[in-house]
């Protein structure tokens, strides 16, 4: 799962980071609460963990702008603040659970996989950036009437390019997204996957190269 972790505590931040990673999930984190409202804007994630006391903008308002858009991502409330008013006004806010802190780590985890257990079961959705069309059912890339098909890790680079068009995607995230976290799978590997993709794309200047940062997809 896609996991948006909202704290500023660097150190508590890397330690929920570690945990979740260990658990397979992929992690961003956000140290502020206009950070936390623009990554939770994103339709990626598949849950939050929203501490309440982030600077610049408090959770609290976090949630409550993120209901009041419509986005209805999974939220758990991770907070020192035990009081039972917080615990009833982050629930009023929109967040599905709530864990004060401090916590047990399996805790942590298995009201993630709880809440994992509430996302919506739908199609999923073809992604589509300039004239190119990601059919998500089939696996496979269309362009001018031309339809490629893509294997997996071909895919999975593609559907997170999509997803980030516009955005430099690092070297780092786009070998996790086609292999897996942790694996040993060097730039020289990604650069052929990405080499083949341009290929079914037809075009070069679409996906460009960032040298040594990664690549992005814009028009």
């Amino acid at each position: 799962m896609r996991v948006l972790v909202a704290e500023d505590k660097p150190a508590m931040a890397n330690l929920l980071t570690r945990a979740l990673r260990r658990e397979g999930h992929s992690v961003q984190v956000a140290y502020d609460g206009h950070e936390a409202l623009d990554l939770g804007r994103c339709d990626d994630n598949d849950v939050i963990l929203l501490d309440l006391m982030l600077p610049r903008m408090d959770g609290f308002t976090v949630i409550r702008t993120l209901r009041t858009e419509h986005i209805c991502t999974p939220t758990l409330i991770v907070s020192a603040r035990d009081a039972m008013s917080d615990i009833v006004l982050g629930l009023d806010s929109g967040a599905d659970d709530y864990l004060t802190k401090p916590f047990a780590l399996d805790v942590l985890l298995a009201r993630i996989r709880a809440l994992s257990r509430r996302l919506p079961v739908s199609a999923p959705a073809n992604l589509v950036f300039h004239d190119i069309m990601l059919n998500a059912n089939t696996h496979s890339l269309h362009r001018n009437g031309r339809v490629s098909s893509l294997t997996r890790t071909e895919y999975a680079l593609m559907d997170l390019l999509m997803r980030r068009a516009g955005s430099i995607v690092t070297h780092d995230a786009l070998i996790e997204a086609g292999w897996g976290l942790g694996a040993e799978v060097n730039e020289g590997t990604l650069y052929v996957f990405i080499r083949m993709l341009r290929t079914k794309i037809g075009e070069t200047q679409l996906l460009q190269t960032v040298r040594s940062v990664g690549y992005a997809l814009r028009a």
